[in-house]
C-alpha cells in the first residue's frame, strides 16, 4: 500500500525541528513569473527531486496595489499580470503520471497587504457593487494587522496558487483552480503541509504564488489579505504511488483532498469520491467501509466560492483515525 503521509510528515518533523530556517538549494526572485498556465512556459529552473527552492512572490496586482495605492488604482486596475507566480521550476525525475510532493517548509511575511471589494467580482457582487481598497500595515513580530484600529487579526500566511503545467499549450487563466492545482486559495496548504500534484507534464513545471496574508475559508469578497511573501519548499517526485486526479495535501492533524466544479455540489461529490478512493488504495478497507468512514469522520470544507467558473471544497479526514486503520 501506498501511504504518502508518513513520508511527508517525517520530512516536516526534520524541518521544522532541525532547522528553524531552511538553507534552500536555489533561490527565485519575484521577477522571475509568469500569470498564465501552460505547457508551453519555459522553466526558469531547473532541480533534481528533494531540492529546497526560495522563491519570492509578489502580491496578487503585481504592484499595482502597492502600500500607497488609492481608490483610483483599484478602479484602474489592469487584470492582465493577475496572479503573477514564480517559476515555473522543471523537476528533472517528474514524468506524466507520478506525483509531486511540495513541502511548504517556511513562509516569511512582508510588511504589507491590501485587500479590495472589486466590482462585479466576489460572492456577493449584486449586493456590494461598489470598489473599496484597504491597505493594512502587517505585524512581522505579533504576526498580525490591525482591521478598523481596534480589531487584532492574527495572521496564517500561506500560498493562494500553486500548481503543476496543464496538459496544454493553451494560455490558461490563473483565476479559477483546476486538476493542475491554480488558485486554489486553501487556508489549510499553510508552512508544515505536504500539498501533492500529479504530473500532468515532463518536469512537471511548478509554479508558485498569490500570497495570503489571513484568509477565511470560502474568501467571500474576493480577496483574502494580498501580500508579497517569500515561500521556502522542498520539491519531491513521487512513484509507484497510487494515481491522484486533483491535488491533495496533509498536514500533522489531518489528510485532505480537494475537488473543483462549476457549482458546490458538483466540487463536494468530487471531492468525497476522492477520500473514498484514497482510503480504499492506501488502507485495508472495502469501498463501503470507506463512504460509511467518510460520513463519521470526514470534514467537508468550503475552500473557496468566489473563482470563477470554479470552486473548491475540500474534505478533512483526521490522522487519529488514519492512524488506527
Amino acid at each position: 500500500m501506498n501511504r504518502l503521509f508518513p513520508i511527508a510528515a517525517f520530512l516536516i518533523i526534520i524541518s521544522c525541528s532541525t532547522e528553524t530556517k531552511i538553507k534552500p538549494d536555489y533561490i527565485l526572485s519575484a521577477d522571475q513569473k509568469h500569470s498564465k498556465w501552460s505547457s508551453t512556459i519555459e522553466p526558469v529552473l531547473t532541480v533534481p527531486s528533494g531540492s529546497v527552492i526560495q522563491a519570492e512572490t509578489n502580491e496578487a496586482s503585481d504592484g499595482q496595489l502597492h502600500k500607497d495605492a488609492t481608490l483610483d488604482d483599484l478602479i484602474n486596475l489592469d487584470f492582465g499580470p493577475i496572479h503573477p507566480l514564480t517559476g515555473p521550476v522543471y523537476v528533472e525525475e517528474a514524468e506524466v503520471g507520478d506525483i509531486l510532493a511540495v513541502d511548504i517548509l517556511d513562509i516569511e511575511l512582508h510588511d504589507y497587504g491590501w485587500q479590495a471589494i472589486v466590482s462585479g467580482f466576489g460572492f456577493l457582487s449584486d449586493r456590494f457593487k461598489n470598489p473599496k481598497l484597504s491597505i493594512h500595515e502587517i505585524d512581522k513580530n505579533s504576526k498580525s494587522i490591525t482591521f478598523k484600529d481596534k480589531v487584532k487579526i492574527p495572521l496564517k500566511p500561506f500560498p493562494g496558487v500553486m500548481g503543476v503545467a496543464p496538459n496544454t499549450t493553451e494560455m490558461l487563466s490563473t483565476i479559477p483552480p483546476r486538476e493542475n492545482g491554480g488558485n486554489m486559495d486553501d487556508p489549510g496548504m499553510a508552512e508544515g503541509s505536504t500539498v501533492y500534484f500529479p504530473v500532468l507534464v515532463k518536469g512537471a513545471l511548478f509554479s508558485i504564488g498569490d500570497a495570503h496574508a489571513v484568509q477565511g475559508y470560502g474568501e467571500v469578497c474576493g480577496t483574502a489579505l494580498e501580500a508579497p511573501m517569500t515561500f521556502t519548499y522542498r520539491l519531491r517526485v513521487i512513484k509507484d504511488a497510487a494515481p491522484i486526479k486533483e491535488p491533495q495535501y496533509e498536514t500533522d492533524e489531518f489528510y485532505a483532498v480537494t475537488g473543483f466544479g462549476a457549482t458546490i455540489d458538483i466540487a463536494t461529490k468530487k471531492a468525497v469520491n476522492y477520500m473514498v478512493d484514497h482510503l480504499i488504495a492506501n488502507y485495508d478497507i472495502t469501498d463501503e467501509e470507506a463512504y460509511m468512514l467518510c460520513s463519521l469522520a470526514g470534514d467537508l470544507k468550503i475552500a473557496e466560492v468566489v473563482d470563477v467558473p470554479h470552486m473548491l471544497v475540500t474534505m478533512h479526514f483526521p490522522k487519529s483515525i488514519l492512524s488506527q486503520l
